[in-house]
């Protein structure tokens, strides 16, 4: 095998080990803290999960933007007010907790184990 080989199979498993880790300047939270804060006003309660697994089944007074979506919809919230986000493993809200932080949101939370650490 070249060392180009080996360059490239490092550069991807740097890149897949990036999206796993936490975004800089995002809280993690765990199932059991959420069960205690969900229905505060103060907080934006955001499921990426796509409809149908919305559909099938979702925390109360969580709202549905779709990680797809999610650039398009920023209007929809409040940058100055926490967001938190959630998904079926937390790997898609990590993905969307790295987004709102580029786009300029300071308060944001991730659920960490997503809906599946609720149930």
């Amino acid at each position: 095998m070249t060392i180009a080989f080996y360059l490239i199979l490092t550069a991807v498993a740097v890149a897949a080990l990036k999206n796993m880790m936490p975004a800089a300047g995002v809280r993690q939270t765990t199932a059991a803290e959420l069960k205690k804060d969900t229905g505060k006003k103060e907080k934006q309660w955001i499921d990426v999960r796509t409809p149908g697994e919305f559909n099938a089944g979702h925390i109360a007074g969580f709202k549905n933007i779709p990680l797809h979506q999610l650039s398009a919809r920023l209007k929809e919230l409040d940058p100055q007010q926490e967001v938190v986000v959630m998904c079926q493993s937390g790997m898609r809200s990590q993905k969307a907790a790295r987004l709102l932080k580029k786009k300029g949101f300071k308060h944001i939370a991730n659920v960490a184990g997503g809906i599946g650490a609720w149930r």
